[in-house]
């Protein structure tokens, strides 16, 4: 809504990323943990996806940037 009224969405942006990435790292995580090591073998679907949550992480800024965003939009 604020982005068709022009409207900037820099904090709103930055918090739906850290979010996001976090979710699916903590999501691949547990899934390795169910898994165990066979979880990591090449070709096996919950390698794919450790691999891809790893990289939501570090893709559109590290979550530390995103954070530091977040930090400087909320207390100006």
């Amino acid at each position: 809504r604020k982005l068709d009224r022009g409207e900037r969405i820099t904090l709103e942006s930055s918090m739906v990323k850290v979010f996001a990435s976090e979710t699916a790292w903590r999501v691949a995580d547990r899934a390795l943990q169910i898994h165990g090591a066979t979880g990591l073998l090449k070709g096996a679907p919950t390698e794919r996806f450790y691999r891809d949550a790893r990289l939501g992480r570090i893709w559109d800024g590290t979550s530390e940037i995103q954070r530091l965003i977040i930090a400087r939009m909320l207390l100006g």
